[in-house]
């Protein structure tokens, strides 16, 4: 290779997509690209073992992929004798190899990261181009200009914003089924029958590159939570379609209603199963929301299921970002209802009495993974309504999911679930007595807690930690009026 080299383009483990920003203007010729594994990236938080299985897994395929189409490809491996083990270290050690005139890097997923790679691109006084992020629909200044001057954010606005700007479920400027939200026909319970002939989920048996990874990470990361004696991930873009197409064939259409619903035992249920995809760059979200459109076109899913579907993508994903990219980097620390209790041990271990939170948590120790109530009306409420650090309960999380990636876990976390920055991300805090968790699955029929009892030695510890989170917020929870209802109830209550 020619030296100097014109650019050398940083792809991190979350930008494994060959349309990148970063490669628009590549030129084998002239460029180089450099990808790193490093220990930094599973020990800056208690990375599980499937977790970084799958983030490894998929940069070697990727970088393999890249090899093959003729790029220049620098690649630290973690097993490498001479591996820095951070990603400044790994890009110093390329810059002994190759003098480039510049970096250039698609934005990251992490104002960690961004902060890392700005500060090694000054040491080594080289320009550092960091490009937009083309794999969402909106940038992160179309979301500053919609936050502008409001006092509260709200998805829905901006989710209509997106649905009017790119024409997705409208017709004639108005929107598919006279309705921008179809929500209230998404919180099916499955009732005393349980789930009936569930689509059983798209996995993939580890090839061999995915073997070696595992192996890697059984020793390297003994430690580490979890297991991966059952990893099935999608690690290549093709495994990654054909989780996306089964899904739309299979499991969409009962989606919508039973989005909400959990069973004990029952992983995967209707779910998609492609947030990890996505948040690897596997897949583009473009091509998602239009498979799922084109089902509802057909006559193949029904409207509310499709709707819902589009809205987690479309809608809250975009959100998310823009609430992380403004309201970094303090957004880290904020803890609105001063909660500092420690997170209970057993979420490393799921070793609990309360059924719901034992099946939660052994299942996400399995497989990395929980679906989004699950995540938010179990293992959130429960840390939200016994005030947990919303810190320690951001790096769990952050460690634990396959799909964790900081842009996309941090306010999921500290604002819809913990309520910790105050009302930015969420309009109230998603509070709830063991009697939801009772509504929407059949946890509480073999647990020894009761969900109606509050009191006393078979009292459910959700039901009983609501009644006492209100008394001990209600000061602050008063001036919500969606509050109204549960407050009015904790004064019958004390009356």
């Amino acid at each position: 290779m020619t030296q100097p080299l014109r650019h050398l383009v940083l792809i991190l483990g979350d930008q494994l997509d060959e349309l990148a920003s970063a490669l628009q203007d590549f030129d084998p010729q002239r460029d180089a690209i450099w990808m790193a594994e490093v220990a930094e990236e599973s020990t800056h938080v208690w990375s599980a073992k499937q977790r970084t299985t799958v983030f490894l897994s998929a940069m070697r395929h990727f970088a393999d992929h890249l090899r093959a189409c003729g790029y220049p490809v620098f690649y630290s491996r973690l097993d490498d004798a001479d591996n820095t083990g951070t990603l400044a270290g790994e890009i110093a050690r390329t810059l002994r190899q190759v003098t480039p005139c510049a970096l250039v890097m698609t934005a990251p997923g992490d104002w960690r990261v961004l902060q890392s790679l700005r500060s090694v691109a000054r040491d080594h006084q080289l320009p550092l181009d960091v490009r937009d992020d083309t794999h969402f629909f909106s940038t992160v200044r179309d979301f500053a200009r919609h936050a502008e001057g409001r006092k509260q954010l709200r998805l829905e606005f901006f989710y209509r914003e997106l649905r009017q700007r790119t024409g997705i479920l409208m017709d004639e400027g108005k929107p598919v089924g006279g309705q921008w939200n179809f929500d209230a026909e998404n919180r099916g319970s499955f009732g005393r029958q349980g789930p009936v002939a569930v689509p059983p989920p798209t996995r993939f048996a580890p090839d061999t590159i995915t073997q070696e990874v595992i192996a890697l990470v059984n020793v390297r990361f003994a430690t580490h939570p979890g297991s991966v004696a059952s990893f099935g991930w999608p690690v290549t873009r093709p495994q990654a379609l054909q989780v996306l197409q089964e899904f739309i064939a299979q499991r969409l259409p009962q989606f919508g209603q039973y989005q909400d619903a959990m069973w004990e035992g029952e992983v995967w249920l209707y779910h998609s199963h492609v947030s990890c995809a996505l948040n690897l760059k596997l897949l583009n979200p473009r091509e998602v929301v239009a498979a799922a459109e084109a089902a509802y076109r057909d006559g193949s899913a029904p409207l509310e299921a499709v709707e819902g579907f589009i809205r987690q993508i479309l809608g809250w994903r975009e959100f998310v970002r823009g609430i992380y990219w403004t309201q970094m980097p303090d957004y880290l620390q904020r803890n609105a209802m001063a909660a500092h209790a420690p997170l209970p041990d057993f979420y490393w271990t799921g070793d609990t009495e309360m059924a719901c939170l034992r099946d939660a948590i052994t299942q996400t120790l399995q497989h990395g993974y929980a679906h989004h109530i699950q995540r938010l009306m179990v293992t959130g409420l429960y840390a939200l309504l016994t005030g947990v650090s919303p810190q320690q309960l951001h790096e769990w999380y952050l460690a634990v999911y396959v799909d964790a990636v900081e842009w996309v876990e941090l306010p999921n976390t500290l604002g819809m679930s913990q309520y910790a920055d105050g009302g930015v991300m969420a309009s109230k805090p998603y509070i709830a007595s063991g009697k939801y968790i009772d509504r929407m699955s059949n946890h509480c029929k073999g647990c020894r807690f009761d969900p109606a009892l509050d009191a006393g030695p078979d009292a459910c510890p959700f039901t009983a930690h609501y009644w006492a989170y209100l008394r001990r917020h209600e000061a602050v929870l008063a001036k919500n009026p969606r509050m109204g209802m549960q407050l009015k109830n904790l004064q019958r209550r004390l009356v």
